[in-house]
């Protein structure tokens, strides 16, 4: 199944000589590279799906938290995470799903 994930942006980069917007973006406790091509209003803190490395929508926290943790309670993220895994408790558990820190 292809889903589409959410996570917050934590920094924002110009790559490819300077064409192409990408993110640093986390989905609890993980960080991922993503596109923001399709989503050019995207700033630092926004919360977007992700679908395949590229951010497709902006969402606000409730709506992104909502997305989160239906796929843990579907068993759907444990799909996306590395091999061997290793998270805090807390991550796993969703609490610290958009960690700030």
């Amino acid at each position: 199944m292809c889903l589409a994930v959410p996570g917050r942006i934590e920094r924002i980069d110009m790559r490819f000589n300077g064409m192409v917007r990408m993110a640093k973006v986390i989905f609890g406790g993980i960080s991922k590279e993503a596109s923001l091509e399709m989503v050019p209003h995207a700033k630092e803190g926004d919360y977007v799906l992700v679908h395949v490395g590229v951010a497709i929508s902006v969402v606000n926290e409730e709506e992104a938290q909502k997305t989160f943790t239906y796929l843990k309670e579907t068993g759907e993220f444990d799909e996306l995470l590395p091999e061997n895994y290793d998270a805090p408790p807390s991550v796993l558990a969703g609490s610290a799903l958009y960690s700030k820190n």
